[in-house]
């Protein structure tokens, strides 16, 4: 419909000048940018089940066009570019420059109601066709919150897939105005703190850092998690030193240390292969600085080019 819009009476139209418009409209609808990124290779795409056929839809289909919350959306932006303007007056991170320097504890994350709950997503294996559940609440004293379910390790039956059996709860990517990244700045810590109580279950710590490369999105420094079980509260300190570099669940052989000052969120995954109900309470996910920890990085780091 196009081409018959843009050449008219194209019976009356010698064929050299038409072959020209022909091309000319192709180059002009290849120079118009396209509505949202394309579309990724199929290796940095996400996990699609054996069989299933790939979706060829435009990437504007899920979008609902509403005036009423486009203007909300958008009165909301302007009020979070307004406070991100005042607060870099006030000092980084919108607090004053002396009790920037001399904080010691801060608390990243913490549960105080059902709205805290927002900034957490969680997944477990169902969603490429396992059995495992998991399910995430804010506990009765409205202070902690409650991340349960229920693990199987037994593989979905489509033939292709041999491994099964995870539950992961991980902090969403903060925003500034106008979605935006924001990312932690933690370059004044050394120790990452928990307040946590679980049911003796071993779990995995995961942060994920920016990176500049598309090939290393899937990064995420790792540390174990050991809960002792009972009705007692347990604090946990790790040295971020301790955290080892994997890619898509590898442990990589070029290790270095984690980059402290672009952090994007942190995860919790439970895979144990121990089938059965779990539980893990969480009171509040913070860092602090810890002056006996003198600890530079805990593994070897590779040698590119070693000494000879």
């Amino acid at each position: 419909r196009l081409i018959q819009m843009s050449l008219p009476n194209i019976s009356r139209v010698p064929a050299s000048r038409l072959l020209r418009s022909v091309r000319d409209l192709r180059w002009l609808l290849r120079s118009i940018a396209p509505l949202a990124v394309p579309r990724r290779a199929l290796t940095q795409m996400g996990y699609r089940r054996p069989g299933q056929p790939r979706e060829d839809k435009p990437p504007w289909w899920r979008v609902k066009f509403d005036l009423s919350k486009g203007l909300k959306g958008m009165k909301r932006h302007f009020q979070l570019l307004k406070e991100e303007f005042f607060a870099e007056f006030v000092g980084p991170m919108g607090k004053p420059i002396i009790e920037h320097m001399l904080e010691q504890n801060q608390v990243v994350w913490e549960f105080r109601g059902p709205h805290s709950l927002q900034e957490w997503t969680i997944s477990c294996d169902r969603e490429i066709g396992g059995k495992s559940e998991i399910y995430l609440k804010i506990g009765k004293n409205n202070e902690t919150c409650l991340l349960y379910g229920t693990l199987c390790s037994d593989p979905p039956k489509d033939g292709e897939t041999r491994y099964s059996g995870y539950c992961t709860m991980r902090a969403k990517q903060p925003l500034a105005s106008f979605d935006r990244k924001k990312y932690h700045d933690w370059s004044s810590f050394n120790t990452l703190h928990l307040r946590i109580r679980g049911d003796g279950r071993p779990w995995m710590i995961n942060i994920i850092a920016e990176t500049y490369y598309t090939h290393q999105k899937d990064d995420m420094y790792s540390y174990f998690l050991y809960t002792r079980g009972g009705p007692y509260w347990q604090d946990v300190k790790i040295p971020f030193s301790k955290f080892f570099l994997a890619h898509r669940g590898r442990v990589q052989d070029d290790q270095h240390r984690l980059w402290l000052d672009k952090i994007n969120a942190i995860g919790f995954t439970l895979g144990d292969k121990a089938d059965g109900p779990f539980q893990l309470e969480i009171d509040f996910i913070g860092v602090c600085k810890d002056y006996a920890h003198t600890e530079d990085f805990a593994y070897e780091k590779y040698k590119r080019n070693p000494e000879v």
